[in-house]
């Protein structure tokens, strides 16, 4: 099959990763941008002209949402504008590929999904650590290893650089309620994905945060608990702090799966309970740094060439379960969104 041809909104890192990524599986073309600027929009196109000479640039949604030379719009914005920017795109007749967090509240992704659907369109959030083929190991040898499972405890925690405009009296967009950002819709969706992910949806939902008192009520930190049936799943969350410690830990009862990172993974560890037992490494090769997009948009590129629409609707059931998680555990601490209040 020929390429997709695709543009994005946003021209930040992740933005980058995407393409480079994408470029990589064969399957994707870079083809419009959308920014604010139309000169930050041609800088960001010039870096991949070896590649598609002919990128358009665009300064509004609704332009490249109408940009007859592309298929698919890769939306990168901040959170506050997801929603409304994915509509136009839907809206106009393009699949959408739309960054974590997808949206606020579940209202809105299931308004979302329901437009997708009408217009025969694919709509999938982009979870790209889940995708990856340690992590898919990682969650094979849950069942293959552990026995009945005990507990876990799932962590991100990786200081911004942004914290120090916070620090300095400055209100940043990460830190804002406003854009709707703070730590748990942030970083939090990594944690909470995989823990839906690996473990399906929890019956309740326990958020403790630090709101960081510089800033409109955005949440720094926090520890947020899943109480499943039969076991608790520990996440903690921090854009102000980085934790040393194993961001995985998996606890069952024949032994414990550990993993450094939740991202990225390159270790995959199973120690066998009881004394003088030999660890046993599972992980395979991983893609370089710089690919680290590159298993999610392979997938993506697949959905979308051979309408695979049961594809589809795993990823919008992990969507569903993240943000009615997020939803639940914002409302209990009254981290509400401007525009997004709560209903009942």
């Amino acid at each position: 099959m020929a390429p997709i041809p695709f543009g994005v909104i946003g021209t930040g890192w992740i933005t980058d990763s995407y393409i480079v990524g994408a470029h990589a599986t064969g399957e994707w073309l870079f083809s419009a941008v959308s920014s604010r600027s139309a000169e930050t929009g041609k800088k960001f196109a010039a870096k991949y002209a070896s590649a598609n000479p002919n990128i358009n640039v665009h300064t509004s949604v609704e332009d490249i949402a109408a940009d007859p030379s592309i298929t698919t719009v890769y939306i990168a914005s901040p959170n506050s504008l997801h929603y409304s920017q994915a509509k136009t795109v839907l809206s106009a007749g393009k699949h959408v590929i739309l960054e974590k967090p997808a949206t606020a509240n579940l209202k809105q992704l299931e308004e979302l999904f329901a437009l997708a659907y009408s217009k025969n369109l694919i709509l999938i959030e982009a979870y790209r650590h889940v995708q990856e083929a340690n992590f898919k190991i990682l969650k094979s040898a849950i069942s293959t290893k552990l026995g009945a499972i005990l507990g876990a405890r799932l962590d991100f925690c990786q200081l911004s650089s942004k914290y120090n405009d916070v620090i300095a009296g400055r209100q940043p967009q990460v830190f804002s309620r406003q854009y709707a950002a703070g730590s748990l819709v942030d970083l939090g969706v990594y944690n909470v994905s995989a823990a839906v992910d690996l473990f399906g949806s929890p019956d309740k939902v326990d958020y403790v945060p630090y709101i960081l008192p510089q800033t409109d009520g955005a949440d720094g930190s926090g520890n947020l608990l899943l109480k499943y049936p039969t076991f608790p799943v520990n996440l903690t969350i921090s854009k102000i702090f980085t934790s040393t410690a194993p961001a995985v830990e998996i606890y069952g009862e024949k032994g414990v799966l550990v993993a450094p990172t939740l991202t990225d993974i390159e270790s995959v560890t199973f120690i066998p309970s009881g004394k003088n037992t030999t660890r046993e490494e599972l992980a395979g090769p991983k893609e370089p740094a710089e690919l680290n997009l590159k298993e999610e948009a392979a997938d993506h590129a697949r959905i979308i060439q051979t309408a695979d629409w049961e594809g589809v609707k795993k990823w919008e059931a992990l969507s569903r379960g993240v943000v009615k998680i997020t939803e639940a555990a914002r409302r209990q601490n009254g981290i509400v969104f401007p525009g997004q209040e709560f209903e009942g």
